[in-house]
């Protein structure tokens, strides 16, 4: 492996990546014993095992891997009025437990000796026995990672299924209230036993990184930390943005996750509970209103929506991945939701990369992304340091040992440059403001189904991030009784996608509150934001923002036939920019590329 100490990447005018160099020799890669937790700038220089489908920690444990152990957890607060197993009062989750090796510590005993104690590491979700391997086999996915790197070095590891599904009776909620419990319960349980040293973390991608998100509203003592990557902090959230519906809304319950709880069992019955009855109505709800559906108490939302009670009961410490090319679960999972959790004086951390709906060490599914999601920054994304990235955050947050993480978030621009932020936007953001009438656009209206306008700015006179959130306020007047919906695209000068946003301008305000219908001739203003993004523009390059109906995966609001016009003299694009340097910009460690990826600033 031929590593260059101080690689970082940044692009120039010839769309090539670029590296700035150092000049000492790289060394034999082995971390010495003053830098057992090296920061991520400092680890260009170390070997990682770039041959497995999942990073590898560079140092092994000592500890054996113990034989899987298949345990039923019991979960009281699941009652008659839920419907399913709450009827027969037997409710219980299902998990696979891993533990070390240790010589003299005896897993069995009722008194086990604080010395042989051991943190758990949990992946919590509806995946096994359900497209994946059953809860007591290492999963592809990540539970083989975790197992084979952590579990070593003194860690049990659990896979734990949730109700409906594997082998967790109950009914597959759809992570609502009951999902809520177990998950609770399942902590519990892993924190309190003789062998446990009472802390408890959870990671996980996707539906997996949800469930810690879950596991944090309640405040659970044992519960010290949580890693979702690509997770939900809601539901709605995830499928609703400003009114607007992703196509899978309507049917995520019944449709999607709800035939995980039928496999010709006689426990298929417990799918039939409240959950899952009230997910048929309020899909479609969702869609016609566009907002939470909260009529009349109802409450099948709310229940689904995490952050606000993370913020106010959990005690321990996040670290957020997030894929910024991740149309699956988009960014702004992970964008504010930074500063919230930073605000609530929770520690927190972000690695932020250009994959798509991915883990950071994956290289086929890095490897595979078009141009404009993720193409330019390839082979950059992959994070071979990854394993030992968890590996001393585990240590610190569940054992106490090392020394505390540096906190802030870790970016990768779309042209693969990695640098370090004390929080993002960094608090040297500018703010540049650009009247609309000013980027030339070519229309001033949108036809009731079809139709586009085109807008332009620049070009930049000097190399140019744009990150966060970039608004578009647009004084939109509708001409009927039928409302209106944007989607905005940019792009740069060569075509390249940055950046999209979507709208109902019935919820021209913003977030998840808005109003039945738009007044024929009324004008309203949409403040727009931009999904999360992190983008370098060179020196003569310029932007183009194009307007439509709609577009990816949005469907069309059912208010959206209207056509409406937009007063560009009344209209705002705010650009958050900063500007970095090659010094700003680190390696991470990474294959040995070749010449191609050895370029100097």
């Amino acid at each position: 492996m031929d590593l260059k100490p101080w690689l970082v990447v940044l692009l120039f005018s010839t769309s090539m990546l670029a590296g700035c160099f150092g000049e000492d020799d790289p060394d034999d890669g082995t971390p010495t014993s003053d830098n057992l937790y090296p920061e991520p700038w400092e680890r260009s220089n170390l070997v990682y095992n770039d041959q497995d489908i999942y990073a590898r920690v560079t140092v092994n444990g000592t500890y054996g891997i113990d034989e899987v152990r298949s345990v039923f957890v019991p979960v009281d607060t699941i009652t008659a009025a839920d419907g399913g197993a709450g009827l027969t009062g037997d409710a219980e989750v299902h998990l696979g437990l891993w533990l070390p090796v240790i010589e003299g510590c005896d897993w069995e005993s009722e008194s086990v000796d604080a010395s042989c104690q051991v943190p758990v590491i949990a992946e919590i979700g509806p995946y096994y026995n359900d497209g994946d391997v059953d809860a007591l086999t290492p999963a592809d996915r990540l539970g083989k990672m975790l197992i084979e790197n952590y579990v070593p070095h003194g860690y049990g590891v659990a896979q734990v299924s949730v109700f409906g599904t594997g082998e967790s009776n109950h009914c597959m909620d759809l992570m609502g209230t009951d999902e809520q419990r177990g998950i609770d319960a399942a902590v519990t349980w892993l924190g309190t036993q003789s062998w446990s040293n009472g802390k408890v973390g959870i990671i996980g991608k996707s539906y997996d990184g949800s469930t810690p998100w879950q596991a944090a509203t309640f405040g659970n003592p044992h519960l010290a930390t949580i890693v979702p990557m690509s997770g939900l902090i809601g539901v709605h959230e995830l499928m609703w943005r400003n009114g607007s519906m992703e196509a899978r809304g309507m049917i995520m319950h019944n449709g999607v996750y709800g035939s995980f709880g039928i496999d010709g069992d006689s426990e298929d019955a417990h799918t039939l509970c409240e959950g899952y009855i009230e997910g048929y109505a309020n899909g479609p709800a969702a869609y016609l209103s566009g907002g939470m559906v909260t009529y009349a108490g109802n409450d099948y939302w709310t229940e689904r929506s995490f952050l606000e009670r993370v913020l106010a009961n959990y005690n321990g410490s996040v670290y957020i991945i997030q894929g910024m090319q991740d149309w699956n679960v988009d960014p702004h999972m992970a964008f504010p939701t930074h500063q919230l959790v930073e605000a609530a004086g929770i520690d927190i951390k972000t690695l932020a990369g250009q994959w798509a709906h991915d883990y950071p060490d994956r290289k086929s599914g890095h490897s595979a992304l078009p141009s404009g999601e993720g193409a330019e920054a390839y082979p950059y994304t992959l994070r071979w340091d990854w394993a030992d990235e968890m590996l001393y955050w585990f240590d610190w947050y569940l054992k106490g040992e090392g020394r505390q993480p540096t906190l802030g978030v870790e970016m990768q621009d779309n042209r693969g440059g990695w640098r370090f932020e004390t929080t993002y936007p960094p608090m040297d953001t500018t703010y540049v403001e650009i009247n609309g009438a000013d980027l030339n656009p070519s229309g001033a209206s949108i036809g009731g189904s079809s139709g586009s306008i085109t807008m332009t700015y620049g070009p930049f006179e000097n190399d140019t991030y744009i990150i966060g959130m970039p608004s578009f306020h647009l004084p939109v007047t509708p001409h009927t009784t039928n409302g209106a919906h944007g989607f905005l695209t940019m792009e740069d000068s060569n075509g390249m996608h940055l950046g999209h946003a979507v709208m109902d301008y019935r919820f021209h305000a913003g977030g998840r509150d808005g109003q039945e219908v738009l007044v024929p001739f009324v004008t309203v203003t949409g403040k727009m934001e931009f999904l999360p993004m992190d983008v370098f523009l060179a020196a003569g390059e310029s932007l183009v923002i194009t307007m439509t109906q709609t577009g990816y995966d949005y469907v069309p609001s059912p208010t959206s036939a209207g056509s409406y016009s937009i007063d560009w003299s009344g209209a705002t694009l705010t650009l958050p920019i900063i500007e970095r340097g090659c010094e700003a910009l680190f390696q991470a460690p990474m294959h040995a590329y070749g010449e191609e990826a050895q370029r100097t600033c």
